[in-house]
């Protein structure tokens, strides 16, 4: 378990937790702290295997501090699936996709925190994180059809969500984008919808002020200069529906 610092300037804090399911037979998956002045937003908690390590080391960061949001990019398992008890022990509201607010509860929720579920609309919204302005970015299909990315402009990091994911890999920062092209390569062409909507997604994070590309699993982008070349190589990138057409086929008897 290892927890990474990104940005620190006294008052706003980003935390990588990116190991708090080494060993699962689970998909790697990252969790994400916004801590600014003692107030705290959580970036895709994940399921019930991480969550009271996951649990244990936000409120440690927060030093005292509280816990104002969970932000949730999709209704993924590894995402959401331990939502019920972070409602339960915290004070937090999660906020997810309007379209996934009726089927999250299907993961099982408490009657008593039903009303702390939240939802973002279609174009996305502004969090207040103590005075601290955080971006819901719409990102829907990317790959889910309700989908947002997270983007401070206080760290310049941008959070990918599932966008940018690498599988099978032992590290964290990505150092060569062109050696690391094959560990994204499968999962985003058959998991994102189409070249159509990420040309879209390029379009509007280009003017962004990026330093940082955090996905939820995999290594991140560490840099301004490769933050742009992953954002360029998903422009051009053929995938989903793209390519899928042609498996469309009754299977030979």
């Amino acid at each position: 378990m290892a927890n990474t610092v990104l940005y620190d300037d006294g008052v706003h804090k980003n935390i990588l937790l990116e190991d708090f399911g080494a060993g699962d037979l689970a998909v790697q998956a990252n969790q994400h702290l916004i801590i600014h002045d003692r107030v705290g937003m959580l970036l895709d908690p994940g399921g019930h295997k991480v969550y009271s390590r996951v649990l244990s080391e936000t409120f440690s960061q927060l030093s005292g501090g509280r816990l104002k949001y969970l932000f949730l990019s999709h209704q993924d398992p590894d995402i959401v699936a331990a939502i019920n008890g972070w409602l339960m022990t915290t004070d937090a509201d999660a906020y997810i996709s309007e379209l996934w607010t009726r089927f999250v509860p299907h993961f099982g929720f408490d009657h008593i925190v039903a009303d702390r579920l939240k939802p973002i609309p279609d174009q996305g919204m502004v969090f207040d994180l103590a005075g601290s302005k955080l971006y819901a970015l719409p990102a829907h299909f990317l790959h889910s059809e309700g989908n947002f990315q997270l983007y401070d402009p206080v760290s310049k990091i941008l959070y990918s969500g599932d966008l940018g994911a690498s599988i099978g890999i032992d590290y964290t920062v990505t150092r060569d984008f062109k050696a690391h092209i094959r560990f994204m390569e499968g999962f985003h062409r058959r998991y994102m919808c189409s070249n159509r909507v990420m040309k879209a997604w390029a379009q509007m994070v280009r003017p962004l002020d990026i330093e940082i590309i955090a996905p939820q699993h995999g290594a991140l982008f560490p840099d301004a200069a490769m933050s742009r070349q992953f954002i360029e190589w998903c422009a051009g990138l053929e995938c989903g529906i793209d390519l899928i057409t042609p498996m469309f086929k009754v299977p030979a008897g």
